[in-house]
């Protein structure tokens, strides 16, 4: 009886210690848990509602959260949206909100931009059919899925397609006259009588900007006084500058040339 009392009391004793152990665990989790979000929330911010305007967020983390929950929309109603069998009021329904998704997007890109984020709107190509390569809409408003073969959007996409077959190099040429190039233009005399009003409007605006700035710049003269020295005036009588040496007129400049060219001649001559 002993030792069945004592391995009873053993294994009660280590039925209580493991729950502790366990409990004690427990709470270390649950309290670095908390801890994890209270710096999470400190770092990105509580998840709320989010804003209906972008321009009342002012934070980059905020935006770019909001940025990605709105892609995370868009994709989940983007996979919905290709079953057929939503019947027509349910598929247009979603096509609408995913097109007010992407305009909301694009709003939230911008703030971004203006927080002084990255540019999400650089470089995004157009949204095409994947099967086809056309537009998958037009003026802002796109077709996704089962939304592309409602009653009236398939004839939509038909009469595009007509309209983008492109004209090859032959059709071009035959395009090509003597009037593209600007001949027979002057033929009825209106263009050379606008060309010619044109023309004096240019030349009166070029005479009035050649007489202003000649009126602006100053005009010097040498003054050289008796004792060898000359000294340079504007036309306000200001002296601008003053030679302290004997500067040649200008008769003994020319007498200088051409005693110079006389005797270059002579050296040529007697040899």
């Amino acid at each position: 009886t002993t030792c069945k009392y004592l391995l009873a009391s053993g294994a009660r004793s280590c039925g209580k210690s493991k729950p502790k152990m366990a409990r004690n665990q427990e709470k270390a989790q649950a309290m670095l848990n908390r801890f994890l979000q209270y710096k999470k929330d400190q770092m990105y911010g509580n998840k709320g509602k989010r804003p209906a305007f972008a321009s009342e967020c002012d934070n980059l983390l905020h935006a770019e959260r909001w940025r990605r929950q709105i892609i995370r929309e868009v994709s989940k109603e983007v996979t919905e949206i290709q079953n057929g069998s939503l019947g027509e009021h349910r598929i247009r329904d979603l096509n609408d909100h995913i097109n007010k998704l992407l305009r909301e997007k694009k709003h939230w890109e911008r703030q971004i931009k203006m927080l002084g984020g990255p540019d999400y709107q650089r470089g995004v190509p157009n949204i095409r059919d994947g099967r086809s390569g056309r537009p998958m809409g037009s003026n802002g408003y796109f077709y996704f899925g089962a939304a592309k073969d409602l009653p009236g959007v398939r004839e939509l996409f038909e009469k595009k397609a007509l309209e983008a077959i492109k004209r090859n190099r032959g059709d071009l040429h035959k395009l090509v006259d003597a009037q593209y190039y600007g001949y027979g233009d002057e033929d009825d005399g209106i263009l050379t009588k606008v060309e010619a009003k044109v023309e004096e409007k240019a030349r009166k605006r070029a005479v009035r900007k050649w007489t202003d700035t000649n009126k602006k710049a100053k005009v010097r003269k040498v003054d050289v006084t008796y004792d060898g020295t000359s000294s340079t005036t504007d036309k306000d009588g200001e002296v601008l500058l003053k030679a302290h040496v004997p500067l040649p007129s200008d008769e003994a400049i020319q007498a200088a040339i051409l005693a110079k060219k006389k005797a270059e001649l002579i050296a040529k001559f007697a040899k």
